[in-house]
Order: C-alpha cells, then structure tokens, then sequence
C-alpha cells in the first residue's frame, strides 16, 4: 500500500493544509496523522528527521518500503500508526533534494531563479554600495557631502544584516541540541522578538513569536527555538509565510506530535506610508497536528500565550 499521493488527488480542504514551504530551505510537505492519544517512539519508514538516527526495519516498514511507488514530488500523506498512539509530525522525502538540479548548496537564497551565493557576502557591498549611491543621487542629494560619504557602504552592510537568515541552515543552527527525554507535556516559548523586512517595501515590520510543542520523546535546546525565528525572520519576508517557517522547522527538528506558531507584528508598510495606522497590529498562527486537531490542546497553547 502506497501512502504517497500526487497533489492532483488531492481535496481542496487537504490542499489547504499542505505547508506553504516558498522560500524554506529545502523543505518538504508535512505529513500528519489524526489520532490524538500517547507518542509513538517507533521510527516511520520512508521519512526523515534531523532528530532521529537510522533505525532497524520492522516487518512492516520493511513491506512498505518495498512496494514499487511512482516518483512523485513529497505530498501530505497519512502516517499509519499501530494501537493507541499519537503519531508524530514527519516530513515526507523521496530521497533526493528538492534544489537537486545544480542549486543544492545555493545557501544564499532558495530560489532557482536566482544565481548562486558569491564567496563571500563581504563580496556583495561594492556593487550594492554602487547601488545605494545611485539611490541618494536619483533622490536628489549630493552623495559626495560629508553626511553622505560613506553611507553606501553602511547602507549596504546594514542590508546584508538585515538579511543574514539567508546564510544560515537549521542543521548548523541547532548545532546537535535535540536531547532524547521521556517527556509529552507541552513547551512553550513566547514572546521572542523578532525583526523582519517587509519584501514587498523594504521597511522593518517587528513584534513576537510564540512556539509551542508537544515532544514525543526528543525536546529541542529552548535557546534554539530563539534562533530558529531568526533564520527565516533575517529575510525578506511576508508574516504569513514566516509563520509557516517556523513551524515545519520545529517540524523538521523534533518531529513533535503537535506545533503551534503566533506571530504579532507591526509593519512599518501601515505606520509610516500608506494608511498610516499607527496602532495597528497583525496576528498570524499556524497550528500542526495536536494544535489543529484537538480544541482542547489548541486553547490551552493560546491560554498560556496570552497570559501575563
């Protein structure tokens, strides 16, 4: 029996929990089971998992893994779990990268249409120095003024800043800190700042994250959880698609059996142009699993996030 399934058999309600993985570095579709009781600590044929180490095949992975299956791109599939066991978020793999074609150590950005990272960003600040000095004289200012000598390169090294996410990965990130532990209860981690840039203006918008999981078995280093939000918020970014980052990494890291992700954030896009609403904020989130299954376990996530 086959548990991979093309994304044209797909019902539009299945389609619209299919992750959004634009801009996520080599990610692949979430898989999630539906049953909501104990963690299954046995390892999913067919899957992989930066937290989990090769493990020996059982009868019935064995007989899974040997049915001749059509290469398909990964799509959501249901993960078959035996008796009554709550069955962990897995990220489906065909055994081959998703940047297979020549970009799959692009690191710098996760975009085939774009070229490849330079040796170095220090590489990029010439030419982007050029481009800020360009700017300041199609603006009308005199770039050669004292205040504006060397405000290209600043310009340009700050940008490069503000987007470092694109030269960091999960794996070196989290630098080995998943811990075996014998532990289901939930985490949570809230109120982590984050600063982003608005791809669509090129101005900041800021707020906070909050992450929660439900481990079945491996917890993540809580600092990392902070450092994840910084990969994908140090990009040209929209908040929605932010969101959704966070969580298939948490995803990819733990394999937890549930993940919840709320972002506020100010956009300076609304306070400073445009409409101009100084007060206003937007709130996103994305609940895995547990979190979208099961209206207890999503209320009591929002119940801690919104406590003082």
């Amino acid at each position: 029996m086959s548990f991979t399934r093309q994304l044209s058999e797909m019902s539009a309600s299945e389609l619209n929990d299919a992750i959004d993985d634009t801009n996520f570095p080599q990610a692949h579709i979430l898989s999630r089971g539906r049953n909501n009781s104990v963690c299954s600590t046995s390892s999913t044929s067919g899957t992989s998992s930066l937290a989990d180490k090769p493990q020996p095949q059982t009868e019935e992975s064995t007989a899974i893994a040997g049915t001749p299956v059509e290469e398909v791109d990964p799509a959501p599939a249901l993960v078959p779990v035996a008796g009554n066991q709550r069955p962990r978020l897995i990220l489906k793999t065909n055994g081959s990268s998703p940047d297979s074609d020549g970009h799959e150590k692009c690191t710098f950005h996760h975009d085939l249409e774009l070229d490849h990272k330079p040796p170095t960003r220090e590489a990029l600040l010439p030419d982007m120095a050029r481009s800020y000095r360009l700017l300041l004289g199609g603006l009308g200012e005199n770039p050669d003024r004292q205040g504006l000598i060397k405000t290209p390169e600043r310009a340009a090294k700050a940008m490069l800043y503000f987007t470092k996410g694109y030269d960091q990965s999960l794996e070196d990130v989290l630098n080995g800190a998943v811990f075996d532990e014998d532990h289901d209860e939930m985490v949570v981690v809230k109120d982590i700042e984050m600063f982003s840039m608005c791809e669509h203006h090129l101005v900041p918008f800021y707020g906070k994250v909050s992450i929660g999981y439900l481990p079945c078995n491996k917890i993540l280093g809580l600092s990392k959880l902070a450092r994840i939000v910084e990969i994908f918020s140090r990009r040209l970014q929209v908040q929605e698609r932010l969101t959704k980052q966070i969580a298939v990494a948490v995803t990819q890291a733990v394999q937890p059996a549930g993940v919840a992700v709320v972002v506020e954030g100010v956009h300076m896009c609304m306070v400073m142009r445009g409409v101009q609403k100084i007060n206003s904020k937007t709130v996103t989130s994305t609940m895995l699993g547990v979190f979208r299954d099961d209206p207890k376990t999503r209320e009591e996530f929002l119940n801690l996030v919104n406590s003082k």
